[in-house]
């Protein structure tokens, strides 16, 4: 699983620093979430392969966090893309970016598929034999989701020798690392985990911004290895948080602690501080696992 973080600063776009947005590979899949003003050129900047990007997760509509994603499909149209594009976002997605198309007279070259969330609870959005993608409520001014990626339970993988010592033929070994029983040469049944190995541990990533504290997010997430939670204030402006519905770095931290989740990313810095150590250190008097999302920064989760 690898994070690839394009913006991670909240309000208006600045010469080095730039709104909300992330690429999460998982799965075999390149997933764009948000798509803040810019993020094209972050793309190409961090040379991430456009034609790879099947699904565009939109938290919600306030402009930092998709302000680029008209731009972005129109780039798409232009470089004669061929492959369905699918936009998961809130209600009234659709009409923004299909009114723009129309008054530009720019329809899309490719099949653009808008799905459109209203539910206040969380549910699944994406599936297939890989994912699954749920939405995670938020509480922020406006309709707010934030997604939970989860993979799937990974193929077992063989003991070849147990296999061989068991008689098994080849044509059952896609069985067993499926995790089947199989009927060995001697019409024997073999019990699975006998003659294979667990696979590799499947990955989860939780995204949630924006959002005042939420503390009922907590059963959703929970276990998640790697969470991204917004933390646009430094608890010296707790007052703020409540007032436009953003969390500090502590209230994220204690998010983190309650859900017992891996890592803890944050982001969604405001720009009134002239440093981003202070966001670390306020978070990690709560939950001991910290990392600072910075534009152009590349997570590696193994």
């Amino acid at each position: 699983m690898k994070l690839s973080i394009l913006g991670c600063y909240s309000a208006t776009p600045r010469t080095l620093n730039n709104t909300t947005s992330q690429v999460l590979e998982i799965g075999n899949h390149m997933f764009l979430i948000d798509c803040g003003e810019g993020t094209q050129v972050q793309l190409r900047k961090h040379k991430i392969k456009f034609n790879r990007i099947k699904h565009i997760f939109i938290s919600h509509l306030h402009g930092d966090h998709f302000f680029g994603l008209v731009g972005l499909i129109s780039t798409f149209r232009l470089l004669t893309r061929e492959t369905d594009l699918h936009i998961h976002g809130p209600k009234g997605i659709k009409e923004i970016i299909t009114l723009q198309m129309k008054l530009a007279d720019s329809w899309t070259n490719y099949n653009l598929i808008f799905h459109e969330l209203t539910s206040k609870k969380s549910e699944l959005i994406f599936e297939d034999n890989k994912v699954e993608v749920f939405t995670i409520p938020l509480n922020h001014r406006i309709y707010t989701n934030g997604f939970l990626f989860k993979e799937k339970e990974k193929d077992r993988k063989l003991n070849i020798s147990a296999v061989e010592d068991a008689n098994i033929n080849i044509a059952y070994y896609r069985k067993l690392v499926q995790g089947f029983d199989v009927v060995n040469e001697d019409g024997e049944t073999i019990k699975n985990e006998k003659v294979t190995w667990p696979g590799l541990k499947p990955k989860s990533y939780a995204f949630c911004s924006d959002t005042m504290y939420k503390k009922d997010i907590v059963p959703i997430i929970e276990n998640t290895d790697v969470l991204y939670h917004e933390s646009t204030f430094l608890d010296k402006h707790a007052d703020l948080a409540v007032k436009t519905k953003h969390s500090t770095a502590k209230e994220a931290a204690y998010i983190a602690k309650q859900a017992k989740v891996g890592k803890l990313l944050l982001g969604h810095y405001s720009t009134r501080y002239d440093g981003l150590n202070a966001f670390k250190e306020e978070a990690l008097e709560v939950f001991d696992n910290v990392e600072l999302c910075e534009d152009g920064k590349t997570f590696n989760f193994d």
